[in-house]
């Protein structure tokens, strides 16, 4: 079983806590031996040269009781013998109100806590239904439909589910159906397979436009179980949303009715977002009854180097490098320890690090260390989930294609380099240790970066605050449109489907029509081209076909990146890192998807640099702040790669630049933006020399500080400054959703503006540098070289920007004001994110 950590209360310890049992141990037994406490384990870890200075906080979560309660009587005695035969005498009180509500037939959300049993609080109702279904006289009996993010959380709960109905027999067919699933069972599963797993990917592609194949399984569909839902968010959720409605039309057609059991880390309003994504209404489960472990929580900050950065800023040593040491220092220990890395290249190079450093200690250990991210091949995939399950894995350094859920038992540390985007995931994460109950340590190693120096200074603002709401747009008309094609390709459009898929479908339909894409034939729309509809569109915002990554020499497949990511990851000359082996990509073929890369060993890492113009297509909102103006609306973008830097390894020292030759990419997205008048330029003593700097230095920091306030991280946006915008003929600063046609992040940004842009101020003010650098107001990947930049300019800028903000947190009931007439085409400083679109996608 698996779930998710949401935040816990912080209180003092004054006694230990019973633990109350629920769950078997899955250690085995060489994890049952007596373990040193999480406290004594980061004592060893701080205890080398001046490793003590670097933990600016550490956070003890004490241990809790948990309470039970029964099943309702309506769960088939079978499958509560079940439950007892794996080690589970009583539920939880939530995992028991939670089945209640399913059996009831309503919608139901579990938000509760990592390893509460909300995989049981599912799976007993769904059980028991299918165990009934079974004793019909006729037909395939009830069917369940699971939904995972990833393809290893599914394959993860298909052994899960195996286990747990190993005493029911044949009552119970579970079969992963994915994109690894082979053709010679794909059959056997539509006929037979009762609880099939799979991904929203493949429900999109694969079962909804063949429905018919499916109607049998789709006709006797009673529940449809949506795991991690909290993973469903901006373009990539609101493309599930939509997804999730054509499900629930077909299954309509087909005289079904399930009902939605989802689970998710603990979130702000866990049932609006669960209503937003199904479009039904879900009533939540978040008091969480489950016992929980120690957890010491410690926040690291790297030290500073004796290196000069650009304009010869300070640079701290990089999270990369000071999370391999530790997870040297942790494997050599014994402690089995996961760290999680936000880049697949970072996961890569934290495993090299530390196998060659535990090779010099002990040989045998250097085999115990791997990495583990999105791209691999199935077999390397399902190679590793074996050997850190089995424990076979010492330590493992891991995008988060492997923070959703995936059952870890027995891991005793979790390293976090770098705040990942979300208090929500920071808590899942953290909770992948300790899930057998047993005490657990965490730790989050900040980047050189805004947003991360402000949080280990800050623990407040991680420990005192809730997760935030989860942000996703179904009406989205980027997201929609290709949709609505989708379903008329699986069954005509009629006017009372149209209500299902949200208030802006009318308005599209006539467009569809106008582009050819649909016709309207008597009382139903119908899709007219040849091609798959459902083809039109990927639904991670990956924008066309993957890239293949194929060594040169052997034409041997090595993985693959998505097509929105290729121009900055496998441009010619990039670095690229596969299971340990260092690569040069020799040649990018966007005609063809291929990138030819031949194995080598550079001393350096390379970043990718690009330009950015934005034009204003409409302003929806316009507000006030004193002189100044807040605006929100839409924008068209255009960014190029126009070259890549190589930066030593460890260091990050830019050893040079090189030029590429890229087409520029056009997105059309929503953004947030504010501008400055002359009075108040005069006021902030801000003069016509360092205005430039003034501003790019607040747009830097203010990206790097949304991922506070929104649930994005900050490549899900970007930015732009300038001195004189021609649409707005005044300084102008912009932040903007990466992904077609908006996410919801800008948004997000403009209700929550004055909050934001104070701790961006904070942020600033509070950095200890003299004239800016990359904890503050540098940006690694800005496509100027960081340069204009003025720290002291900035502070000024946003205080008297502040001095005029409306006294709300943000400007929701302020009035707004008429939108000005727009101009097209803007050019202007190139933001610290500004960038082609890239995917929420596992392993990114």
């Amino acid at each position: 079983m698996h779930d998710a950590l949401a935040p816990l209360s912080v209180t003092p310890v004054t006694h230990s806590v019973p633990m109350a049992k629920n769950h078997r141990s899955d250690r085995s037994p060489a994890d049952t031996v007596q373990r040193p406490s999480p406290g004594t384990v980061l004592d060893r870890l701080a205890s080398g040269p001046s490793r003590a200075s670097r933990i600016t906080h550490t956070e003890h979560l004490p241990p809790r009781a948990g309470r039970h309660a029964v099943w309702p009587d309506r769960i088939h005695s079978e499958v509560i013998a079940a439950v007892h035969a794996a080690g589970i005498e009583h539920p939880w009180a939530h995992q028991a109100l939670a089945a209640e509500h399913a059996l009831d037939g309503d919608s139901v959300v579990v938000a509760t806590g990592t390893a509460s049993g909300k995989s049981l609080a599912y799976l007993v109702p769904v059980l028991s239904t299918l165990l009934e279904g079974s004793k019909a006289p006729n037909g395939r009996g009830a069917t369940a439909l699971y939904l995972a993010p990833t393809k290893a959380l599914a394959a993860d709960q298909c052994r899960a589910v195996k286990d747990l109905a190993r005493p029911l027999g044949t009552a119970v067919r579970p079969a992963v159906y994915d994109g690894d699933t082979p053709f010679e069972e794909r059959e056997w599963i539509r006929q037979y397979g009762n609880y099939v797993l799979t991904n929203p990917d493949m429900l999109h592609r694969g079962i909804l436009p063949s429905h018919p194949r499916w109607a049998s399984f789709l006709k006797a569909l009673k529940y449809v179980v949506i795991d991690e839902c909290h993973t469903y968010r901006g373009v990539f959720g609101s493309h599930v949303a939509q997804v999730l409605r054509r499900l629930r039309r077909l299954c309509a057609r087909y005289g079904a009715s399930p009902v939605f059991l989802l689970a998710s880390a603990t979130a702000a309003e866990p049932s609006v977002a669960a209503r937003r994504l199904t479009g039904l209404p879900v009533v939540e489960v978040a008091d969480d009854a489950s016992p929980r472990g120690e957890l010491v929580f410690a926040l690291w900050e790297p030290p500073l180097t004796e290196m000069q950065g650009e304009k010869g800023a300070p640079v701290r040593r990089t999270a990369t490098a000071e999370t391999a040491d530790l997870l040297t220092d942790l494997a050599v220990q014994g402690i089995r320890t996961v760290a999680f890395v936000r880049s697949r290249r970072g996961a890569e190079l934290i495993s090299v690090i530390a196998q060659e450093r535990l090779g010099e200690v002990d040989r045998s250990l250097a085999r115990r260390v791997a990495a583990y991210r999105g791209g691999y091949l199935p077999e390397e995939r399902r190679a590793l989930e074996r050997a850190l399950h089995s424990g076979e894995l010492l330590g493992l350094a891991a995008t988060t294609a492997l923070e959703l859920g995936v059952d870890v038992s027995g891991l005793d540390a979790v390293l976090i380099a770098g705040y990942p985007g979300t208090r929500a995931s920071l808590w899942q994460q953290a909770g992948r240790a300790g899930r057998s109950g047993q005490g657990a340590l965490a730790v989050l190693i900040a980047r050189d970066d805004p947003l991360d120096t402000f949080l280990v200074h800050h623990p407040e603002a991680l420990f005192d605050q809730p997760v935030e709401s989860t942000v996703l747009d179904p009406d989205n008309p980027y997201v929609l449109a290709p949709h609505l094609c989708a379903a008329a390709a699986e069954l005509p459009l009629t006017d009372d489907d149209l209500p299902l898929f949200g208030p802006a479908t009318a308005e599209l339909m006539p467009q569809l029509e106008a582009a050819g894409l649909l016709r309207r034939r008597t009382k139903a729309w119908h899709w007219t081209r040849r091609e798959r509809a459902a083809d039109l569109t990927d639904i991670r915002g990956e924008g066309g076909r993957p890239i293949q990554i194929v060594e040169a020499g052997t034409g041997r497949l090595l993985g693959t990146v998505d097509a929105g990511s290729a121009h900055t990851t496998v441009h010619e000359g990039a670095v690229h890192l596969h299971q340990g082996r260092t690569y040069l990509v020799r040649s990018l073929d966007l005609e063809d998807s291929v990138a030819l890369v031949e194995e080598a060993a550079p001393p350096y890492s390379t970043v990718a640099r690009d330009t950015t113009a934005i034009s204003v297509l409409e302003t929806d909102v316009e507000v006030p702040w004193g002189d100044g103006r807040l605006c929100y609306g839409s924008v068209e973008v255009t960014n190029q790669v126009v070259s890549f830097l190589r930066r030593r390894l460890i260091t990050g020292e830019v050893l040079g630049e090189t030029k590429l030759d890229l087409p520029p990419r056009t997105l059309r997205t929503r953004a947030v933006w504010w501008t400055v008048t002359e009075d108040q330029l005069d006021a902030a003593r801000i003069n016509p020399e360092i205005l430039g700097g003034a501003l790019h230095a607040a747009e830097h920091a203010s990206i790097g500080m949304l991922p506070l306030f929104a649930t994005c991280d900050r490549w899900d946006i970007g930015g732009v400054s300038i001195p004189l915008h021609p649409d707005t003929l005044l300084p102008t600063v912009f932040v903007y959703d990466g992904h077609p046609g908006g996410a919801g992040f800008a948004e997000r940004a403009f209700h929550t503006a004055r909050a934001w842009l104070t701790a961006t101020r904070e942020a600033i003010a509070s950095c200890e540098c003299d004239a800016g650098c990359p904890s503050c107001i540098q940006s690694p990947k800005c496509g100027n070289g960081n340069d204009p930049l003025h720290k002291r300019g900035a502070v000024r800028l946003l205080t008297e920007l502040l001095r005029g903000a409306p006294e709300e947190a943000g400007v929701e009931g302020a009035e707004a004001e008429e939108p000005r007439a727009q101009r097209p085409e803007a050019a202007g400083i190139e933001g610290a994110e500004a960038k082609e679109p890239r995917a929420q996608r596992p392993g990114a």
